[in-house]
């Protein structure tokens, strides 16, 4: 991985657990077909298959591409707790994943443009 590649806001993201102001991202409202992958280290993290639109302002998704990919931790940062997604692979700063009753998965990964890259299939 290297670090030197990324943009200061990628950094602040990815490194830092950053987040991109809501409706500005690059993949907000994206809508071709392929995958997501780490910006950091390139890694396969979510299909376009279950990217949708939450209304939550950062790309959506109901479900991982592969469940080795991307990590759950508790987040406890801001007087609050979530869960937040990492990368499994380099640990970079993905969001965080909320419930979400109308996922297939009950779950809505909420992830920062800044933190993916495109792959179109």
């Amino acid at each position: 991985m290297d670090l030197n590649k990324l943009t200061p806001e990628q950094f602040r993201i990815t490194q830092q657990a950053g987040t991109e102001t809501p409706f500005t991202g690059k993949y907000y409202n994206h809508h071709k077909q392929g995958y997501y992958l780490c910006v950091c280290c390139n890694q396969a993290l979510f299909s376009s298959n279950t990217k949708f639109d939450s209304g939550t302002g950062w790309p959506s998704f109901s479900d991982v591409s592969n469940a080795d990919h991307v990590k759950l931790i508790t987040d406890n940062s801001h007087g609050m707790s979530r869960v937040e997604a990492r990368c499994a692979n380099c640990n970079a700063h993905l969001g965080h994943v909320f419930p979400d009753d109308h996922t297939s998965s009950g779950n809505r990964y909420c992830i920062n443009s800044a933190s993916l890259d495109f792959k179109p299939s």
